[in-house]
C-alpha cells in the first residue's frame, strides 16, 4: 500500500494537476460514518465520522440521523416507478414504495428523453439537497470534523502535489481519496486486530449482541434504520415491522445517491453534475468523460431491480 500504490498514485497525479479543477460536480457531501470504536450507538467514536457538508463549507458539518421523515426522501420524477401519492412527491424510506412503471422507449433505441423518465434508479435527497457519497465524502467529513488521522494523511498528499485543499473537489481529488482512505484503513485493520486478540486473551469472545435476536421478543410494531458505509459510500436500510412481520423494507445504496437521475426540481445528482464543463479533446473517444465517471468507481449492481422483457420479476422471495 505505502510502497507501491500510494507512490504511484501521487506520481501519476502530478502529471494531471489540471484535473484538480475538473469534475468537482456537486458541492454537497454525505457520510453515515463507520468503523466504530465503541459500538454503532456511539457515532462520535467512528474512525470515519458521520455528517453532511453543504456548499463545500468545511467549517460546518451538519448532523445526520436517517430517522427524521423530512431528512431523507426518494423522488421518482425521472425514474421508472410510480408513487400512490404522485410522482412529484418524495417519500422517506420507511414509507417507501417500489412499483415498476417503465415508460421509456422500446429497445433498441438511440437515446433517452431526459426531460421525462430515463432511469431505473430512484433519486435520494438529503433535506432536498443532492449529495455526493463515497471515499471523498468520507475524507471531507472527517477532515472538517477535526480527525487528526484523516487530516494528517490528506495534508501530506496535498503538500506532495503542491495543491490547495480545494483541489479535493475534483476528479483528481475523488481518485486520490480512494487511495488515501485505503492507507488509513490498512493501519486501522492492524489496530482492530490487536484489540480483538487482546479481548480474546482477556476472555471476551462475544461476537454479536443477541438482545433482540429472537423475533418472539419483538414488539407488535416497530421501525429501525441501519446506517453504514460501503466502499462506494453511504448505505442505509430501513425496516418497518407490523404484527411481528416485515411490513416494509427499503434500502438506499451509494450508487443511488451518485448515479440517480435529476429530481423533481431539475437538480442533477453526482455523476451528471460532475460531467458539466468537462473538456473533451475527441468526441469519438471521450476518455475524459470516462475518467470522471470512473473516479466514482461506478457500480449499480445493488441499485437496480431485475425484470424480464414482459415486466415480470425475474426472481422474488416472499416470507410467510
Amino acid at each position: 500500500m505505502e510502497q507501491v500504490y500510494l507512490p504511484d498514485l501521487i506520481a501519476v497525479a502530478g502529471f494531471y494537476k489540471d484535473w484538480a479543477g475538473i469534475g468537482g460536480g456537486l458541492k454537497n457531501y454525505l457520510a453515515y460514518g463507520d468503523l466504530p470504536t465503541r459500538g454503532y450507538n456511539q457515532p462520535d467514536a467512528f474512525k470515519f465520522p458521520r455528517g453532511a457538508i453543504l456548499g463545500r463549507n468545511l467549517n460546518e458539518v451538519h448532523e445526520v440521523n436517517g430517522r427524521d421523515a423530512e431528512e431523507i426522501k426518494e423522488y421518482i420524477a425521472h425514474s421508472y416507478y410510480k408513487y400512490s401519492v404522485g410522482d412529484e412527491s418524495g417519500l422517506h424510506p420507511w414509507s417507501g414504495e417500489t412499483e415498476f412503471n417503465y415508460t421509456g422507449p422500446k429497445p433498441p433505441y438511440d437515446y433517452l428523453n431526459v426531460d421525462g423518465k430515463y432511469s431505473w434508479l430512484k433519486t435520494p435527497r438529503w433535506k432536498d439537497n443532492p449529495m455526493e457519497v463515497g471515499p471523498l465524502a468520507r475524507l471531507l467529513v472527517g477532515y472538517a470534523k477535526g480527525s487528526t488521522e484523516i487530516q494528517d494523511v490528506v495534508n501530506e498528499a496535498l503538500q506532495q502535489l503542491k495543491v490547495p485543499v480545494t483541489a479535493l473537489f475534483s476528479t483528481l481529488g475523488r481518485t486520490a481519496a480512494r487511495g488515501l482512505e485505503t492507507r488509513l484503513v490498512v493501519h486501522w485493520m492492524k489496530e482492530f486486530y490487536g484489540q480483538l486478540v487482546a479481548n480474546i486473551k482477556g476472555g471476551d469472545t462475544r461476537t454479536f449482541n443477541e438482545e433482540k435476536w429472537d423475533p418472539q421478543t419483538w414488539p407488535e410494531e416497530c421501525e429501525g434504520v441501519g446506517l453504514s458505509e460501503a466502499p462506494r459510500g453511504a448505505l442505509a436500510h430501513w425496516i418497518r415491522i407490523k404484527d411481528k412481520k416485515i411490513y416494509n423494507y427499503q434500502l438506499v445504496v451509494p450508487s443511488t445517491w451518485n448515479a440517480s437521475p435529476k429530481d423533481h426540481k431539475g437538480q442533477r445528482s453526482a455523476y451528471e453534475e460532475s460531467l458539466i464543463g468537462t473538456p473533451v479533446a475527441n468526441n469519438d473517444q471521450p476518455v475524459e468523460i470516462l475518467r470522471t465517471v470512473h473516479s466514482f468507481d461506478p457500480c449499480i449492481a445493488c441499485a437496480v431491480h431485475l425484470y424480464d422483457p414482459e415486466g415480470k420479476h425475474i426472481h422474488q422471495v416472499k416470507f410467510n
